[in-house]
This record gives structure tokens, sequence and C-alpha cells, in this order.
């Protein structure tokens, strides 16, 4: 059943995404060769308690950490440790906070220095379909919209989909109705009406569409072991207008590397 917000509960999840936003504009400061992922995770975890969210991820079902750090070939949900960074990975940061008994979910992947432009180009790519999929999250459409646009666009460049992983509604809990997969038929699927709050999270590989998951249980790779890009935005379905509660602002403020092309 998918849960319908009321304009305080989007208030509410606003500030929630604010603090999320913020806590991944300190993570973007870190991002660079020689650092391990469990700092970035800690820096993280701390920022968001001090400003009295908790971390959304850990604990939840067994997940240890705050951040999802996923580097080169891993899609979704790796764990922070001691790897360190190098020079040409690609890192995915997910994130969640809950604030005042609401969450917030957003996802951006960095270019490290040395990145080479078949993967920058996947990169972009993957973001301009986050934007396509937001441009039609609007009220009378249907979560077949969302995906088709998604889809169509990568798929053009030969870039593979994940199926198994989807985005989803969020409030209360971290996961809701309805489910917003990334590939879809135009007309199918849910209904979009006013007071649906949901994230939007493309994961596009550059190979196959086809992953594995690890022996960890939540680690999940491209079966071909090449590169995967992930963006993650949430969006409010208001009354003739669809609002984007996240932001990528503060990261774009504070990572080095300004690589994105912003023309979509």
């Amino acid at each position: 059943m998918v849960h319908l917000k009321t304009a305080g509960e989007i208030e509410l999840i606003r500030n929630s995404a604010e603090l999320l936003a913020r806590t991944h504009g300190e993570v973007a400061k870190m991002v660079k060769p020689g650092v391990k992922t469990s700092e970035l995770d800690k820096v993280a975890e701390a920022f968001i308690r001090d400003h009295g969210g908790k971390p959304s991820f850990k604990n939840y079902r067994g997940f240890p950490a705050t951040l999802c750090i996923s580097v080169n070939e891993v899609v979704v949900h790796g764990f922070p440790g001691k790897y360190e960074l190098k020079e040409a990975d690609v890192i995915a940061v997910d994130c969640g906070v809950e604030l005042a008994g609401y969450h917030s979910d957003s996802a951006y992947t960095y270019p490290l220095p040395g990145v080479g432009q078949d993967v920058l180009n996947l990169l972009q790519r993957t973001y301009d379909s986050l934007l396509l999929g937001i441009q039609v999250a609007k009220a009378g459409n249907r979560t077949g919209d969302i995906g088709h646009a998604i889809q169509s666009y990568v798929e053009s460049f030969g870039y593979g989909v994940v199926r198994e992983l989807v985005g989803h509604g969020v409030g209360k809990n971290l996961h809701e109705e309805p489910e917003i997969p990334n590939y879809g038929k135009r007309g199918s699927g849910v209904k979009l009406v006013p007071g649906m709050v949901f994230a939007i999270e493309p994961m596009i590989n550059m190979g196959t569409r086809e992953v594995v998951q690890e022996r960890d249980g939540w680690t999940i790779r491209t079966k071909d072991r090449k590169p995967s890009a992930h963006f993650e935005h949430m969006v409010a379905i208001l009354d003739g207008q669809t609002e984007v509660l996240t932001t990528h602002g503060y990261i774009e403020e504070n990572y080095s590397i300004k690589w994105r092309n912003k023309s979509q």
C-alpha cells in the first residue's frame, strides 16, 4: 500500500533531506586517493548524529555502516572498510538519514583523478537518465514512464540496466511502496498521484546488466566486472508540480573534480 504524505510530512522529509545533502557535502571534501572508505563512513555518521539525526542504513537488516560505498564494479551495498581509494577509481556513495521520524535517501558516484573518458561518459549518461526520469515523474503518469525514460536513454549507448534493484517510496520507513524500476513500458505500473514521495535511482552498468551478490549477503557487483554508476534523488509528487527533495549541490561545491556537464 502506498502511503500518501501530507504537506506536514513532506516538510519533515524535506528537513531530513537537507541534513542528508549536507552530510554528502562533508563526505565529498574527503573523497580522494589514499583515503580509506571507513574514514568516509566515520565522518558521515558523526555529522548526522551531531545534527540530531540517525543513519538510516546502520543496522538496517544487519547492514553494518552509515554509508554504502561501492567502488568500480560494485553496483550497490558495498561495505566501508580498509580499502584505500586509488586513482582512476569510481566510487558510489549512498546515504540515508532519519530525522524526526522521517527518512531521506540519495546517492552520487564520484570519478577519481585518472578516470577514462569511457567511464566519465557512463557517469554523465547515468546522471542524465536520472534527470530524464524526474522529468516524467508527475501526477497522472505511471512508474513505467519513469523506467522507460531511463532505460530507453541508457540502452541507446549499449549500457546495461540493473533489474534486481529499484527505486522506492520513502517516509516513516526507508523503503516503502511504490517500487520505481529503472526499466519499463510507457503507461504501465502504479499511477503517480499527489502525496507520493519516492526515490529514483538508476543503477547502470558499462557492460552486461547481469549482477551477482557476494558472500557477505549485501555487496552487489557486475557479473562482467565492468564499472557501474549509481545516482539517486528523492521527489515529491505535488498538485501541479514535482519537487526534487534532495540535492547534490553540496557535493559538487565540495568535490575537487568538476566533471559533470549540466546542460541536461
